[in-house]
């Protein structure tokens, strides 16, 4: 690697942007969005790009892109792209650029992508567009390229819909589109978002081997920095518009050199992490607003090594860490600071031992009927299985996880512990309650206040028009808490004490709250009736890094505190390794493994753990993961497979003799107390696994 590392850097950079400033121009004036920005991309290198929200990476991108809109300009500063400044050429020679030497590749695949169009119609636009081949040649490229990025069938998707696609075969058709002229330079912002983490592998895997067979250099933006260890030879680190640390990803992971990198780290949850030994460590304060930025030093307000006099005296600009040759930081004090000490800790409160078992879900099935159509309703009836045979149970103070892919069934299972669905058999104990057939119209205040949700988008929760305050007194008449007004005015300044917010937040509108601060608005809801079962839908997944540790952590400080059940709903393994107590991991509307944490996480394991586990990007360099990518999409739940829901995907079926995953559903195992196991392999093929997921060899 080092030697290819030599090659490309002998050569001139493809990209190299220079002392980058862009601002935007509003009614409030000028807003700096991007300052003092310098980054080189080489030849067949991939470039990551990571930061808050807000920091300026897409900014950066657009500004590549020459598509800032009619308020954002290039203030100074060079952007040169095969020694060409992007920054001085006419809007004909960008529109020439445009996909046919730069291409780019955004968040939403459905964004980029007319609805209105077959996939074929729109593949073969750009090459007749920039190459100016005939229909028939666009034809031939458009399909070759389906083929390319690995989707089956590639005839069958060449005549779609995008609405007749999934989101990862949506997203492989943009990438396609991105890579049908084989531009010189890709941009990617954050391409694998919105998607499973299996899929998210996929996609992850394709971008490098497409980066190998066509050469492309490549931008890459995420807040993943288990993505960016996956995918880059390169990272650059941005806060509050600037670059603050930039390296070769083995100098940045393992020698960082500047507090806000740092920050980042402790906020994620790498292996060893532990919630009660080593928890998570959420950088304080706020990212702070353009028009609001401190002198000096962007992160000095949230830094543990601020000097003041020295960090807030006069801007600063990136400095070479000496031994290195592409190592660069804008700190002044990275000479000065131990890295490798560990922060100080207050006292820790040592682990919660669950109590009694307070909710019991035993042999649920939630099945829907629909209607294929017809004149006069003469269609098809069709049942959908979204639950089969679900059993499980949760105690008082414990946190049990519930983990798969889009379409297993886990937002089912919760909207019938909310009273948002009925189930269609089977049961759910709430203590000695059975909720499972009331729905929530019928609940009692008493039931509805036990069972409450922190959903995953905290935007879209809060009522726009109504203070934050007013929604939390409203909750509190709702569940019939407090008297009077005056109680439930005091009850719900409690509960900002709890979540951490200034009691000033209750006059706030939600849209002067930050996103952390919104979801911690709906965790007060939600813990404003003392509920039993708390369901956490992807709580954090919407949030950034350093929030999401924040959230996270005060999510455990109030169930330790009020010895509520959380079940976690969640694709990130990572944070499902540091927060549960249990695991469920549901595929196609079943339970396929049950078991502690512990069991979970170590082999042997169900074929489909085993793949979630080696999709989860990990941000360590002394880890290395078994490589397992699934083929296909999960199996509609109209039409499931006959024998076990697993069998279209998994990667040891050939394992099992005659055929037995195809015609038979595996009958519920227990391979050790607490952990259970749907899979028909047998007990020597579970015994010679090996762990997905290792500390490298010393060679």
């Amino acid at each position: 690697m080092d030697g290819i590392e030599e090659d490309i850097f002998m050569t001139d950079p493809i990209l190299e942007i220079e002392n980058l400033n862009i601002s935007f121009f509003t009614r409030a004036g000028e807003i700096p969005s991007v300052m003092d920005f310098s980054c080189k991309v080489y030849p067949g290198e991939t470039m990551g790009l990571v930061g808050e929200s807000g920091c300026g990476k897409s900014t950066v991108l657009l500004g590549i892109m020459g598509d800032l809109g009619n308020n954002g300009r290039v203030m100074s500063g060079t952007i040169k792209f095969k020694g060409k400044d992007l920054t001085q050429i006419s809007d004909e020679e960008y529109r020439h650029l445009r996909g046919n030497e730069i291409a780019m590749i955004y968040q939403e695949p459905m964004a980029s992508l007319n609805p209105a169009m077959r996939i074929g119609k729109q593949l073969m636009e750009v090459p007749m567009l920039h190459e100016g081949k005939s229909e028939a040649e666009a034809e031939e490229m458009a399909l070759e390229i389906l083929g390319a990025v690995k989707l089956p069938d590639p005839k069958r998707v060449f005549r779609s819909f995008p609405h007749q696609l999934s989101g990862g075969q949506q997203q492989r058709v943009v990438i396609a589109m991105g890579l049908l002229s084989k531009p010189s330079l890709l941009l990617l912002d954050e391409p694998t978002t919105a998607l499973d983490v299996t899929v998210e592998a996929g996609i992850v895997e394709l971008v490098r081997e497409l980066g190998e067979t066509y050469g492309t250099s490549m931008l890459f933006v995420s807040h993943n920095l288990g993505l960016i260890l996956e995918t880059c030879s390169r990272i650059t680190v941005m806060y509050s518009g600037e670059a603050v640390e930039t390296g070769s990803i083995d100098e940045v992971f393992d020698q960082m050199r500047h507090p806000y990198t740092q920050g980042l780290f402790r906020s994620i949850p790498l292996p060893g992490a532990d919630k009660y030994a080593r928890p998570l460590i959420p950088i304080r304060g706020q990212l702070p607003l353009p028009h609001q930025r401190p002198n000096g030093c962007n992160f000095g307000p949230r830094c543990d090594h601020f000097k003041a006099g020295l960090c807030d005296a006069a801007d600063i600009s990136m400095k070479p860490i000496a031994g290195t040759e592409r190592h660069f930081s804008r700190c002044l004090r990275f000479d000065e600071i131990d890295w490798a000490a560990m922060p100080e800790r207050g006292v820790e409160s040592g682990s919660v031992e669950p109590g009694e078992v307070v909710l019991t879900v035993k042999d649920l099935k939630k099945y829907y009927e629909v209607s294929t159509g017809g004149p006069f309703g003469g269609g098809r009836h069709l049942t959908i299985k979204a639950n089969e045979a679900i059993t499980m149970d949760a105690r008082e103070a414990e946190t049990v996880a519930i983990v798969g892919e889009s379409g297993c069934g886990k937002s089912t299972l919760a909207k019938i512990l909310l009273g948002l669905e009925t189930l269609t058999a089977g049961t759910v104990m709430l203590g000695d309650k059975e909720i499972g057939h009331i729905d929530v119209g019928d609940r009692d205040s008493k039931t509805l206040a036990s069972v409450q949700m922190v959903f995953q988008n905290p935007f879209d929760t809060l009522n726009p028009s109504q203070s934050v305050g007013g929604q939390i007194v409203r909750t509190l008449e709702k569940f019939k808490i407090g008297k009077t007004v005056a109680d439930r005015t005091e009850r719900m300044l409690e509960l900002l004490d709890l979540v951490k917010l200034p009691r000033e937040f209750a006059k706030r509108m939600p849209r002067q709250l930050s996103g952390g601060q919104k979801q911690r608005i709906g965790i007060a809801r939600a813990f404003a009736g003392e509920p039993k079962v708390v369901v956490a839908d992807e709580p954090v997944s919407a949030l950034d890094v350093s929030v999401q540790a924040a959230v996270t952590e005060l999510l455990m400080d109030i169930q330790k505190y009020s010895r509520t059940t959380m079940l976690f709903i969640s694709h990130d393994l990572s944070v499902v390794r540091y927060l549960a107590d249990r695991v469920v991991v549901m595929y196609l509307g079943h339970i396929v493994e049950s078991g502690s944490t512990e069991q979970i996480f170590s082999p042997p394991y169900h074929p489909y753990t085993e793949a979630l586990l080696s999709a989860v990007p990990i941000a360590d360099t002394s880890i290395e993961k078994r490589h397992i990518v699934l083929e296909g999409d999960i199996p509609s739940a109209l039409n499931p497979p006959k024998g076990c829901p697993f069998v279209t995907r998994c990667q040891r079926r050939s394992q099992v003799p005659d055929d037995l995953c195809s015609k038979q559903v595996p009958p519920v195992r227990t391979l050790a107390e607490g952990h259970q196991f749907k899979c028909h392999l047998a007990e020597d093929i579970l015994a010679k696994m090996d762990p997905v997921i290792a500390l490298k060899s010393a060679s």
